[in-house]
């Protein structure tokens, strides 16, 4: 039975919840929802890392691959940058752009690796 399709859409699924609690943390930064936001984007960040390795595995890429080392600066990035909001709001323009830059670098690096 093959693995790969799970792992992927468990990745896909995680990064949609990653990056939809990072720019909720963004729009609204109130001390009420930081621990909510915090686990959720600890816990989609944490899948997305399991199932990115679980790909990694099944496909018998190795890890020091170039493109894999730029999306994992990408995630850790990305899963850094909830906390960030909270305790530098006056940097949320800037935190959005650079969230949006880390998420477009992975995404290409999908489309780029070498094969």
């Amino acid at each position: 039975m093959e693995r790969l399709p799970y792992y992927q859409l468990l990745h896909i699924l995680s990064l949609i919840v990653l990056t939809a609690h990072t720019f909720m943390a963004f729009a609204n930064p109130a001390p009420e929802n930081r621990k909510r936001t915090m686990m959720i984007t600890g816990i989609a960040a944490l899948l997305m890392f399991i199932s990115g390795f679980g790909m990694l595995a099944v496909q018998k890429i190795p890890f020091a691959t170039g493109w894999v080392i730029v999306k994992l600066v990408c995630w850790l990035g990305l899963a850094s940058l909830a906390g960030v909001a909270y305790r530098r709001t006056e940097l949320r323009g800037t935190l959005s752009v650079i969230a949006l830059a880390l998420i477009a670098t992975a995404v290409l690096m999908v489309y780029f690796r070498p094969f």
